[in-house]
């Protein structure tokens, strides 16, 4: 005969006994109210599938299980994290950070940027590094003026749009010699004009390459918009790690909680152009795999130091666009496995903070 201790004694055994509100029994009914693990619908219905089939096994087809699952309550600190309001049209937005200036930050977004381009996706990229704005550059965009097009009765700026890839930076409207000194609030209202105001259409990915470091800059960011993940670049140095950990913290902080997807290491090593094969570590080996493992993320990239790379970016043509070459082969592997972590990502949070990628170019969920 079917008894409460029996039921109670099974859940425990399948461990879902902390989850479990109400308990009733009548005749071979078996009514149990629960709270999910996570508020996402994929999360109840998995859940419910689980004890249908785990009741059926231990008690035999004649116990009716009658479960009603109910979302959690959201915490003190769900409520107080820093979450932006969807911009229409754009998908998935990936910031793009370092620890520290120097590490070629804007360099590694401008050609994961032409790379996402030519893997098939719809790019963007805001160059949010205010005091040194150097997408105009890497893009030959220099001297370009966005223009104001109306969009549902509303002016707009139009991105500039070189290779691909739909841009806006300050550079566009300060002059080539003309310094940037602004307040961080006043920085921060730039920005989210950029955002906000910009006729940015249908975008798979917008990248935000942020200015280095931690600051007020990073936080209105994370406030203006919904960042689906962080990305994080570095150079193997101790020193360059170390403030990457803070940058990671960042990210991770509960207030702000943003899934950091991965670790990009510029600068890996140098490979001359006449030993192609050849690798040096100038500065330090495996300094992120180790940093990366530490802090339970992936590795998603090494960028060699090749003089091409230096070279394309000063005349405006991302080194990334040299097809065929091995630098253009990294960058590509590099951005396919962003876009496996971020995959990842989006299959375990909650629908209404994750986005779906209508295609994906051939990547796939990172194997466990």
């Amino acid at each position: 005969m079917l008894t409460k201790e029996k039921v109670q004694e099974f859940l425990k055994e399948i461990e879902v006994d902390d989850l479990v509100n109400n308990l009733q029994i009548m005749g071979d009914d078996v009514y149990i109210d629960m709270t999910a693990h996570s508020p996402a619908m994929h999360e109840k219905k998995k859940l419910e599938a689980a004890m249908k089939q785990a009741f059926a096994s231990e008690f035999g087809e004649n116990v009716h299980l009658k479960l009603k699952i109910v979302s959690p309550e959201p915490s003190e600190i769900q409520q107080s994290q820093i979450k932006g309001k969807q911009i229409p049209g754009i998908q998935n937005i990936i910031a793009i950070a370092s620890g520290k200036g120097g590490v070629g930050k804007s360099t590694v977004s401008a050609n994961m940027a032409v790379t996402l381009a030519k893997m098939g996706f719809k790019v963007g990229l805001l160059d949010a590094d205010i005091y040194g704005p150097s997408v105009p550059t890497m893009f030959d965009t220099e001297g370009e003026k966005p223009i104001s097009v109306e969009v549902n009765g509303k002016n707009m700026m139009k991105p500039i749009e070189n290779y691909g890839v739909k841009m806006l930076s300050i550079g566009y409207f300060s002059g080539a010699n003309q310094a940037v000194v602004w307040r961080g609030p006043m920085a921060s209202k730039a920005l989210n004009q950029m955002i906000r105001d910009a006729a940015w259409g249908e975008l798979d990915f917008l990248l935000i390459d942020l200015p280095p470091g931690t600051g007020d800059i990073h936080l209105s960011i994370i406030q203006e918009v919904p960042v689906t993940g962080a990305v994080i670049v570095s150079t193997p140095q101790h020193v360059a790690l170390a403030d990457v950990r803070k940058g990671i913290a960042m990210f991770q902080m509960e207030s702000i909680n943003i899934p950091v997807l991965g670790l990009i290491e510029n600068m890996a090593y140098f490979t001359p152009e006449e030993l192609p094969e050849n690798k040096y570590y100038i500065f330090g080996n495996q300094g992120a795999q180790y940093l990366a493992e530490d802090l339970g993320i992936p590795v998603l990239g090494e960028i060699p130091l090749i003089q091409s790379i230096r070279e394309a970016g000063d005349v405006g043509r991302p080194a990334a666009l040299q097809d065929g070459s091995k630098i253009a082969e990294i960058y590509t592997e590099t951005a396919r496995k962003m876009v496996e972590s971020l995959v990842e990502r989006n299959k375990n949070l909650p629908p209404t903070e994750a986005v779906k990628i209508s295609t994906m170019a051939g990547c796939s969920p990172k194997a466990k």
